[in-house]
């Protein structure tokens, strides 16, 4: 579990509806220190079931935590959100992911690259990054679908070796990768 002196960035991974978030927030108010919660998601009132789930990760979270929206500017709010020793806990990657899917790939490419470079430049205090896993079923029958799939599980495993914490969360359990897992050479 994260503790006062933790740093860096921290990775939480694993299937819809599995409690990565609850398990993000979990790491981050164990951080002790102030929290600013990066939203990728953009509102839309026409969706009863997304205004749903929008308000109730609000209500999870504790007043006294700061929210920035960042649907498609994250390396931008990483850069600038909370200079000093504010954890930042980002949910989601893959919302972020949908928000740019148009982007060709040279474009996606150097989006990616510029996401890692201001996480490896950030002060020392952590940042919780929230991922979904995708593939674990059926190969998306679009393109669109595949598209996804591939950059979000792309920029994940890029993502994984660079943290200093990566946790799975799957059936309401927070696995350490880190302890248990064996990493792959690339």
């Amino acid at each position: 579990m994260i503790g006062e002196n933790e740093r860096g960035t921290i990775l939480v991974t694993g299937p819809a509806r599995s409690g990565k978030s609850e398990w993000a927030e979990r790491l981050a108010h164990a951080s002790g220190r102030p929290v600013i919660y990066v939203a990728t998601a953009r509102e839309d009132p026409e969706d009863a079931d997304w205004t749903a789930r929008i308000a109730a990760h609000r209500q999870r979270r504790p007043a006294r935590w700061s929210t920035l929206c960042a649907p498609t500017e994250l390396e931008s709010a990483i850069a600038t959100a909370g200079a000093g020793d504010v954890c930042l806990l980002i949910d989601s990657l893959g919302t972020w992911v949908a928000n740019l899917i148009e982007l060709d790939e040279a474009t996606w490419r150097a989006r990616c690259e510029r996401l890692l470079n201001v996480l490896e430049q950030r002060p020392a205090a952590p940042v919780i990054l929230v991922a979904e896993e995708t593939g674990w079923g059926v190969i998306p029958a679009y393109p669109i679908g595949r598209l996804f799939r591939d950059r979000l599980g792309g920029l994940v495993r890029r993502l994984g070796p660079r943290c200093s914490s990566t946790y799975l969360v799957a059936g309401g359990h927070a696995l350490d990768l880190r302890r248990l897992g064996v990493p792959i050479d690339r």
